[in-house]
């Protein structure tokens, strides 16, 4: 499996992104070539096996699929002490523009942990987004820092994994996002909340709180709490596969047309 279209993606800092691309089983109906972008959350990458799997069961259902490592991640280019939400929201721009040039549409995107705050951050003001689907997402980005690197010291590992040192990038720039209620009130396109009631990273009144910011700009996301089921969906993934990749799979294959740039 290669970048295919997306082999040479690179961000605005000129970093190459790695992508893993899984082609799409059959025609599109009428002419469209969906696509779905995969994304993970912090101290990870591309090759998680939920990413995996939801990728493999939307390409079965004619749907293609980019499964994206951020900058400073897995294969990506990139130092990770420069990672951010802020700037991967340029990185998956980066994605979607060269989806949009590669006559990929309708665009949808599934993020894990922060790349579930990332996706909210980019559908907020990216119209180009047609679904979005925030798997474990966080909504209280500046709390979930404060918690998980209270007693860390810049260079210290973050949650302990190899590679990835806590840094003023994120550091920062979790406190100015702080918590994402403006962002959940700006997301117009069809959204999905998926949340594991034992999740031990972020809780699932991280969701709750994401649909209610929506709820209170008048809109309506739906939320699937899987009962019993913790950060990483472990012995949950095909209970998350049968739930997101129909939805996402019908809202991205049904709309038709050009798609807007930002």
């Amino acid at each position: 499996m290669s970048g295919g279209p997306f082999a040479n993606l690179r961000n605005r800092a000129g970093e190459r992104l790695d992508v893993a691309f899984v082609a799409p089983s059959g025609d599109a109906a009428s002419g469209a070539r969906p696509l779905v972008v995969l994304a993970h959350g912090v101290t990870s990458a591309h090759d998680r096996p939920y990413l995996i799997a939801l990728g493999e069961a939307l390409a079965a259902r004619g749907v293609a699929v980019a499964r994206l490592s951020f900058a400073g991640n897995g294969a990506s280019e990139g130092r990770f002490e420069e990672c951010c939400p802020t700037k991967e929201v340029d990185d998956l721009g980066a994605l979607l523009d060269a989806a949009v040039a590669a006559g990929f549409g309708p665009l949808g995107y599934a993020g894990h942990s922060m790349g579930g705050a990332v996706g909210v951050l980019r559908a907020a003001r990216d119209e180009r987004i047609a679904a979005l689907v925030s798997l474990a997402g966080m909504h209280h980005v500046g709390r979930f820092y404060a918690r998980v690197a209270a007693q860390l010291r810049y260079g210290e590992l973050l949650l302990g994994k190899p590679g990835c040192p806590w840094g003023k990038a994120l550091d920062e720039d979790a406190r100015a996002l702080g918590s994402l209620d403006a962002a959940a009130a700006a997301v117009r396109c069809p959204w999905l909340l998926v949340h594991g009631t034992m999740d031990e990273l972020v809780p699932i009144g991280d969701s709750f709180d994401a649909r209610a910011a929506a709820q209170a700009a008048g809109h309506a996301p739906e939320l699937l709490a899987l009962s019993g089921v913790d950060h990483r969906f472990t012995g949950a993934i095909d209970g998350l596969v049968r739930a997101v990749v129909p939805w996402l799979a019908e809202r991205v294959s049904s709309r038709s047309g050009s798609v807007p740039p930002p």
